[in-house]
């Protein structure tokens, strides 16, 4: 997918995430963000056809050589096929890192 591509799926699928979480209906809510309704509907099908991918994880001790940062918690790291990873801080964006995995993992 180009990058363009790549920046507007994860534009709309913060968009329809916030608007599923809000409550409100697709109007009001498009409306209230000066986006067309139309959009919002073509793209929250899209995301229904995409296929739910499992990622497996492993958890591991926390080495003592990385100190967690007072009252945050320790950052995690993310193992991705390839010998690729992700370190992800405390505080993260659930829905972002969701996004991001899907098109790290998508196949090329």
């Amino acid at each position: 997918m180009r990058e363009r591509g790549v920046e507007a799926e994860a534009r709309w699928r913060a968009l329809v995430s916030e608007q599923t979480e809000s409550g409100k209906s697709v109007a009001a809510f498009c409306r209230e963000r000066g986006v067309p309704a139309s959009q919002m509907f073509s793209w929250k099908k899209r995301f229904r056809e995409v296929p739910a991918m499992f990622v497996e994880v492993e958890v591991k001790p926390q080495p003592e050589t990385t100190p967690a940062v007072a009252g945050r918690g320790s950052p995690i790291e993310v193992r991705l096929g390839g010998g690729r990873s992700l370190v992800v801080e405390p505080g993260f964006n659930a829905d972002q890192l969701r996004a991001l995995l899907e098109v790290l993992e998508r196949p090329a």
